[in-house]
């Protein structure tokens, strides 16, 4: 069986080599066909607006059209815009492929009611939504009216980031990268009261209108790699979440990214991150929005090396185990089994449970 899978940010590179999950399941089970966008996406620090607009949807409408109509016998798309735009085509051609929505992540899904109509009417065409947190199930299932048994959880997958970069002692920094629903007042605070240098790796948009203390360096317009060699050159990484009603998930991949490279790792406890850290055992979780709180950790971990090292080696450990693109392949060909008819031979067993204890891993 043949699938098309589309994704904005994929290159003609992806698409030569098959530069996802697929390339970790036998060709003889299923065949994959990834697609490109005509349009190369923005990069996520040069974008300006936290919306979709009319000419994004329009890219977004023709690379689901490309898929759909290809030969392949199903489609698998990545991140929700996709699955939108192509369930709309599905019910208005009345396809019968199945379409699979991996890494199914609103953001914010307070929409008004038309949008809301909109989303409902195309989404209810996929067959199968992959989040990558539990709390998401229950509130996607709610806000599309759709059954919770097409949803499920599997962990964000990670692969590929090389710990090529040590520790900077000399000049020793907290870092934190992301933009998403962060709490950056919060970490400001902390780092400005306890006077440590900080390195902030985020969007303009995420800083824009916060004041930032002099302890704290925002670089801008730099590389995935750069990012990763900030994170790696830090003491610790630091995550702070801001919780919000309307926001389903936030931070989980910043967080996997981290423990793949063995950092020393805090996290806001909001957004199920108990699905990826064990506090105390693969990082420590903190009261969102408390800056008490995250002082306390900060100076916890940068006063303390062996527990930092010992941290990290979970942290990695864990990542490496369940965080994984041949875990998560495992999954989505189950996926594609229980989708298409076929016997599942892999079962959900595998996926770390919520809150579980670290066992080989320190």
């Amino acid at each position: 069986m043949k699938w098309s899978v589309i994704a904005a940010y994929f290159n003609q590179e992806h698409v030569d080599k098959k530069l996802w999950l697929c390339s970790h399941i036998s060709n003889e089970k299923y065949d994959f066909e990834l697609i490109a966008r005509s349009t190369p996406i923005t990069n996520w620090h040069d974008r300006k607006l936290k919306f979709t607009t009319p000419s994004q949807w329009l890219l977004h409408w023709n690379h689901a059209a490309a898929a759909l109509n290809s030969d392949a016998d199903g489609v698998i798309t990545l991140f929700p815009q996709l699955p939108a735009v192509i369930g709309w085509q599905k019910l208005l051609r009345r396809s019968k492929k199945p379409i699979v929505a991996w890494t199914f992540n609103i953001g914010n899904y307070q929409v008004g009611p038309i949008r809301l109509w909109m989303a409902r009417c195309g989404l209810r065409q996929i067959d199968r939504f992959v989040v990558h947190s539990r709390q998401e199930i229950e509130i996607y299932s709610n806000w599309l009216n759709i059954p919770e048994s097409r949803f499920e959880f599997v962990p964000f997958p990670c692969s590929g980031i090389d710990a090529r970069f040590e520790e900077n002692t000399e000049n020793p920094f907290v870092a934190a990268l992301g933009s998403a629903h962060r709490d950056f007042p919060c970490l400001f605070q902390a780092v400005k009261e306890l006077n440590l240098p900080t390195v902030v790796a985020a969007g303009r948009s995420a800083l824009e209108g916060i004041t930032i203390p002099e302890q704290v360096k925002t670089p801008f317009g730099i590389s995935r790699l750069d990012c990763y060699q900030i994170a790696q050159e830090s003491r610790i990484n630091v995550v702070p979440l801001e919780p919000k009603p309307d926001v389903t998930a936030a931070g989980h991949v910043t967080v996997i990214e981290a423990m793949h490279m063995r950092q020393a790792l805090i996290v806001s406890d909001c957004y199920r991150m108990s699905d990826y850290v064990q506090h105390g055992e693969t990082g420590l979780l903190v009261k969102p929005g408390c800056v008490e709180s995250l002082k306390e950790a900060i100076m916890l971990l940068w006063n303390d090396p062996e527990l930092r090292n010992r941290l990290g080696r979970n942290a990695q450990a864990y990542a490496q185990k369940h965080f994984s693109d041949e875990g998560a392949a495992r999954c989505l060909e189950r996926i594609l089994d229980d989708v298409t008819g076929r016997n599942a031979t892999v079962t959900p067993s595998s996926l770390p449970s919520s809150g579980a204890a670290v066992s080989s891993e320190g």
